[in-house]
């Protein structure tokens, strides 16, 4: 016997919880906003406007799934099974976030603040929850395929993002390494920069893009389902020892770009989690190219 679908509700703490929990208790965290000139209804407000959407989406779940809740936090330590439907309620973030942990399970993602979040990956109402979820299931559903990035280690670490990974220091400091492309001859350079990032379409709607625009880039931006990515060097400083000439371009199917550690610490995060890093070391080596994985995100 085959088991009923599970569906996995992915949402946050949000913005009030963190103040509550900071300052004790309402009116401690209405005071510290005041001080800032800002007023705690508003926090609180989309505070509930987040919970009655996560209360709808829930209660929309036909009766014979199962369902459990996962916060954001606690996505490293979660398992998700083939047989889930991944349901985001929250951010378009909040979908990059929960990519990572995934392995071609669907995703449906339900704006809790139309107007606010651009939607980009939150797409649907929570109010048409009870029709999409039966749907999304569904033989023949749409499904857009998104493009992801990944990033292999020589010692087999491996870390995967929807948007973007950023290789550099803690704390954005100065990285040294040496840069090459797959199959350029070997043709390498030594820099010294603010870090490397390499991005996907879905990504060319974030950090990435405003990289591209600061740079006045002429590289064109992929498509989100496009299997290509582009890169860029931030801040790379010229010097006797280190250049400047490897400073972006894009990396499309199989290729890939080659990093060698040449200080005693680099991190490798995706997505904006720094706190779920890769760390690597001087002399280790680590590729970045496009995943052969990709996020299944229901239209």
């Amino acid at each position: 016997m085959s088991l009923a679908p599970r569906v996995v509700l992915v949402h946050r703490t949000t913005e009030y919880e963190e103040l509550v929990a900071r300052h004790g208790t309402h009116g401690q965290a209405a005071y510290f906003l005041r001080s800032r000139g800002r007023d705690i209804e508003e926090v609180a407000e989309r505070h509930r406007r987040t919970r009655r959407a996560l209360a709808e989406v829930s209660s929309a779940v036909p009766l014979t799934w199962r369902q459990t809740q996962v916060e954001r936090a606690d996505l490293d330590r979660f398992l998700f099974a083939p047989e889930d439907l991944v349901v985001v309620v929250g951010q378009d973030g909040l979908v990059a976030n929960v990519a990572k942990y995934l392995t071609g399970q669907p995703v449906l993602g339900f704006d809790t603040d139309p107007g606010r979040n651009p939607g980009v990956l939150v797409r649907h109402r929570p109010s048409d929850a009870a029709v999409l979820l039966p749907a999304a299931l569904a033989a023949g559903t749409g499904v857009d395929e998104l493009t992801m990035v990944e990033a292999v280690a020589d010692d087999t670490q491996r870390l995967v993002a929807l948007n973007e990974i950023y290789l550099g220091t803690v704390g954005h400091q100065t990285a040294r390494y040496r840069l090459g492309l797959e199959g350029d001859g070997g043709v390498v350079e030594a820099q010294a920069s603010s870090g490397v990032l390499v991005g996907t379409g879905t990504g060319a709607t974030g950090w990435l893009r405003s990289v591209w625009q600061e740079r006045g880039s002429a590289l064109a931006l992929p498509h989100p389902s496009e299997d290509r990515l582009v890169w860029f060097v931030r801040e790379a400083w010229p010097s006797p020892v280190t250049g400047t000439s490897l400073v972006a371009g894009e990396l499309a199917g199989s290729a890939s770009l080659q990093l060698t550690v040449e200080s005693e610490q680099l991190i490798v995060f995706g997505d904006g989690m720094e706190g779920d890093a890769v760390e690597l070391t001087w002399g280790q080596v680590v590729e970045v190219g496009v995943c052969g994985e990709r996020l299944r995100l229901v239209g």
